[in-house]
């Protein structure tokens, strides 16, 4: 029997935006008409339509998360199942566009009900079709470039605060990343911020390689638990039947998870750590896993926010992702932290596809700027500092100056020239212990000798 000509009347009960509906069982070799996932089709008395996905069956009884509410749905409601999940429009159609929680154009733009449809929230790429990673994706911000490399089939967050830059910052790497394509996924946003992705990528000339899936904070909290699906289930398309280097945006992950929590506890759901369901591991890894490189096709590479309320990185989501993800983007107090940022695939592209003197500039910056928070700390106690602790100082001001402000933007070829010419201003060869081939080859020439001692350094300050 077709399943769209069965409607079911036996509503159990309304709890929040959950309906229970009686579905008798199937006798013999007739397919049930109910899968987990599937979508299904309120109708209210006076003809009025709602849609809603099935999230829990127990025998007889279905649970519908009905996406826009109940409100308004009485138990003299119908349900239809239509037999199939969620899906999302994928066609070289859907570039340029933007589409709400439930995958429909909210840009006024054409109509696209007739492009082909793809099922989301599919299983995670066969191992054998990966290869290992060994693309970098430059983003010209040099704290990643240089110290943190993202690289293709990356799946990485970025951690942070309510209050932190992350959302602009977020929106820049999209603008400078050299994907091909960009699909960005907006989880809870308030108007102000998607307008403010919308508008950065339209003025920066790349919103028509960019597919925009947003569920604002006004809308339906079940939508929410779908943009991911719906962004990676396109992204999945374009890198394996097109062969693109695709870039996913997600912000923000923490509201993912606050909107499982709550559906969660609406199906009664015994929770588990501060309120979170026990499952929070396995639904993130789900999604994460999507990111590859594929044997036969292009790359899907995964770049999230995730915040930490009270700047906790117990929390159990940030604490959940990190065992998960390859690494992080630690950003607090607007600029990217060094210490706390990770990357565990640069070594498959730093020296390797990047400049030869990329790996040395990279330990050596790090290590002098370690010892210029050390000097600082004895500055701040007011010990007596050494020659070497004033260059480290200077060194420290000119780091974070340089390269720590998420606004400084520069190709990567450029940002290691830099690194050199600061190393030239507050140390002299002799003192960088680096390979000596490398110091002739790129230590530049032209910078003025550095004065022998602290006194001359001084003196030499105040005459500049």
């Amino acid at each position: 029997m077709v399943l769209d000509l069965v409607r079911y009347s036996r509503v159990l009960e309304i709890v929040g935006d959950i309906l229970k509906v009686y579905v008798p069982q199937a006798d013999g070799d007739v397919r049930s008409p109910v899968r987990f996932g599937d979508l299904a089709e309120i109708e209210q008395a006076d003809g009025h339509t709602s849609l809603a996905q099935v999230i829990q069956i127990d025998r007889d009884a279905v649970s519908l998360q009905v996406f826009s509410g109940t409100k308004g749905i009485s138990t003299g409601a119908t349900v239809s199942f239509l037999g199939h999940p969620m899906r999302a429009t994928y066609s070289p159609n859907i570039l340029g566009r933007v589409f709400d929680g439930n995958g429909s154009p909210m840009d006024g733009g054409p109509d696209l009900s007739m492009d082909p449809k793809v099922e989301i929230a599919g299983p995670s790429v066969n191992p054998c079709e990966r290869v290992v990673p060994k693309r970098m994706i430059r983003t010209d911000v040099p704290m990643i470039d240089i110290f943190n490399s993202l690289v293709e089939s990356q799946k990485i967050p970025i951690f942070s605060v309510s209050g932190e830059p992350f959302n602009p910052f977020l929106a820049r790497i999209g603008i400078q990343a050299d994907a091909d394509i960009v699909v960005f996924g907006g989880l809870g946003l308030i108007f102000d911020d998607y307008y403010a992705f919308r508008k950065s990528f339209e003025d920066a000339g790349v919103f028509s390689r960019t597919v925009m899936f947003v569920n604002q904070a006004s809308d339906p909290i079940v939508e929410r638990l779908l943009v991911p699906d719906m962004a990676l289930a396109v992204a999945e398309r374009f890198a394996v039947e097109e062969g693109k280097r695709v870039l996913v945006l997600l912000t923000d992950m923490t509201a993912y998870a606050g909107a499982m929590k709550e559906v969660g506890i609406a199906q009664e759901r015994v929770p588990s750590n501060r309120g979170y369901m026990g499952d929070l591991y396995s639904q993130l890894a789900r999604r994460y896993e999507k990111a590859c490189d594929y044997q036969k096709g292009g790359s899907v590479t995964i770049l999230t926010v995730t915040t930490m309320p009270g700047d906790d990185v117990t929390h159990p989501v940030p604490d959940n992702t990190g065992y998960i993800t390859e690494g992080q983007f630690y950003l607090h107090n607007g600029v990217i932290d060094p210490f706390g940022s990770l990357s565990r695939l640069k070594q498959n592209v730093v020296g390797q596809v990047t400049r030869e003197d990329h790996g040395q500039i990279m330990n050596t910056m790090i290590r002098f700027y370690s010892g210029a928070r050390d000097a600082q700390q004895k500055q701040a106690m007011a010990f007596d500092l050494s020659d070497f602790d004033l260059q480290l100082l200077k060194f420290g001001d000119l780091f974070r100056s340089r390269f720590m402000d998420i606004d400084v933007s520069m190709p990567l070829e450029e940002a290691l020239d830099l690194c050199w010419r600061t190393l030239a201003e507050c140390f002299r060869p002799e003192q960088l212990l680096m390979k000596q081939t490398l110091i002739d080859s790129y230590f530049p020439k032209d910078v003025a000798a550095l004065p022998a001692s602290g006194a001359e350094m001084a003196e030499a300050a105040a005459a500049g």
